[in-house]
């Protein structure tokens, strides 16, 4: 590697540059630039584009570079003006007695990262990674899980999550389709073997081909219920084959459009029916991960059955499925039904339930999921408030289940977005570590509810106050005198930690 002068690059980002300038690189001078703590230093490179002489491009075997001149992204703390680099994120530091790497364990998810396109209902796809030929082959597929772990590596990040479909293309049958899966998941495994990155959790798309317009477990066609069972089973033994912790149902298309065709009891029995089939099967393969539902209210159907945490653990109760399941509370979907993240993982939390997050959040002037990155800091203090509560997430974590914005196109920009959204949470946290050393706010809590430390208030908590005795109490009392809840005090208090 050659040392350069720092002085002929003007911008903190051009020594990583957009995906052109590094294009022009390996097309002219097969030289990429990056930024580093000991300044600008050059690279001989191999890029991932399809031009590239330094392998068969057209084979999945490959071995080019696809992230040339973006090094693995450092700590280098607040100071730094390095947009490659954490400013927050420090994986080995030592926080309320574990790595900040443990409280986190993030994910990248391969759909949006490596599958989203930038199109939306109104205008066709923006981004054209250079790896990418434009078709879904299974040559493709490769390419395209090599280029996923180089970017966890360079990311730093040792865990992912993919829907089986998105990893590996369809076939003409579910046998060729299975095959295919199989072929992708072999490269995954030796990929995760030289890496040690494993998947967070893995799950089955039962919502993008036709054959689910209707829902999956909750079809009205037996034969589409059956077809989702097996897809099921298949993502089940490729998720515990590659030794993921968790396994994941969304059910966006488990719902209905209009209650004038539905048969909603019916519905929800055979939804039940398929869940305890995969604890079951999970059982029989030997796949002691855990199995969480990751609730949303709508979009794509009119009405989820899992619409927020709340519905889904009476859903899980009636059906006693309770200590089978967890929740993946998404924060995007907590706002869609009507709540905050935070109400969500407290209700997750306080009834046993919080087993994982999807880390992004929806824009206030939009009414749809949007998945962004999270980089609000006050959020995110308040999500960390709820996971160091919990204890953390393990086996469960933080998945990015968020894509870069339409008009964000560089290469460049799938590190900046995971690098945003990680800092946001890793100051979440160290932001919770000022809360509890100040303990102003929890005792303004405690204090709120100090009359029920009293003889009759853990008479009632211990489900022992009676009307009558209540009454007496009353009578003896006379009228109450209600103290302020101090709101504005506890929000001065919260924002000073920010």
């Amino acid at each position: 590697m050659d040392k350069i002068n720092p002085n002929r690059v003007t911008s903190p980002t051009a020594g990583v540059g957009t995906t052109s300038s590094r294009l022009l690189a390996c097309h002219e001078g097969r030289r990429a630039f990056a930024l580093t703590g000991g300044g600008l230093i050059s690279m001989s490179i191999c890029c991932a584009d399809l031009d590239s002489k330094c392998g068969d491009a057209a084979s999945g075997d490959w071995e080019g570079e696809f992230f040339p001149g973006i090094p693995k992204i450092k700590y280098e703390g607040p100071s730094s003006k390095n947009p490659l680099a954490y400013k927050w994120y420090n994986a080995e530091e030592v926080i309320l007695g574990k790595k900040m790497k443990d409280w986190m364990r993030f994910s990248v998810a391969f759909w949006h990262t490596f599958r989203g396109t930038g199109g939306d209902p109104f205008g066709a796809p923006t981004k054209s990674w250079p790896w990418e030929d434009g078709t879904n082959s299974l040559d493709m597929a490769k390419r395209r899980m090599r280029a996923h772990f180089e970017f966890m590596e360079k990311l730093g990040v040792d865990r992912w999550c993919f829907h089986d479909r998105d990893i590996a293309p369809d076939g003409k049958t579910l046998t060729e389709t299975n095959k295919n899966l199989d072929e992708i998941v072999e490269l995954a495994k030796k990929l995760q073997e030289e890496t040690n990155i494993k998947p967070l959790w893995g799950t089955a798309q039962l919502f993008m081909h036709p054959r689910y317009m209707h829902g999956a477990a909750t079809s009205p066609e037996v034969k589409v219920y059956a077809y989702g069972a097996a897809q099921v089973k298949k993502a089940l033994e490729v998720t515990h084959y590659l030794g993921g912790e968790n396994y994941v149902f969304w059910g966006g298309r488990e719902g209905y459009q209009t209650l004038l065709n539905t048969d909603m009891k019916r519905e929800l029995d055979h939804l039940a029916n398929f869940l305890q089939a995969a604890v079951d099967y999970k059982k029989k393969i030997g796949f002691n991960g855990t199995l969480l539902i990751e609730p949303k209210p709508q979009e794509p159907t009119k009405h989820q059955y899992d619409w927020d945490v709340a519905t889904t653990f009476s859903f899980l109760q009636k059906y006693g499925l309770t200590g089978e399941f967890k929740i993946n509370v998404e924060c995007n979907h907590a706002t869609l039904s009507g709540h905050s993240c935070h109400h969500e993982l407290e209700t997750a939390r306080i009834n046993g339930l919080l087993g994982n997050i999807d880390a992004n959040t929806g824009d206030p002037q939009i009414g749809w999921d949007t998945d962004q990155f999270l980089t609000d800091i006050s959020e995110a203090t308040l999500v960390m408030s709820s996971v160091v509560k919990n204890g953390g997430l393990a086996p469960g974590g933080f998945n990015f289940d968020a894509k870069l914005r339409r008009e964000s196109t560089d290469v460049e920009d799938m590190f900046l977005a995971h690098i945003s959204g990680m800092d946001t949470l890793a100051r979440g946290l160290r932001n919770v570590v000022k809360l509890m050393e100040d303990g102003s706010l929890d005792e303004l809590v405690r204090k709120r509810y100090q009359s029920f430390d009293s003889e009759i208030g853990a008479m009632i908590e211990a489900g022992k106050g009676d009307f009558e005795t209540l009454e007496k109490k009353v009578l003896e009392w006379g009228e109450p005198i209600v103290p302020s809840g101090k709101q504005e005090l506890a929000e001065i208090l919260f924002q000073a930690a920010l």
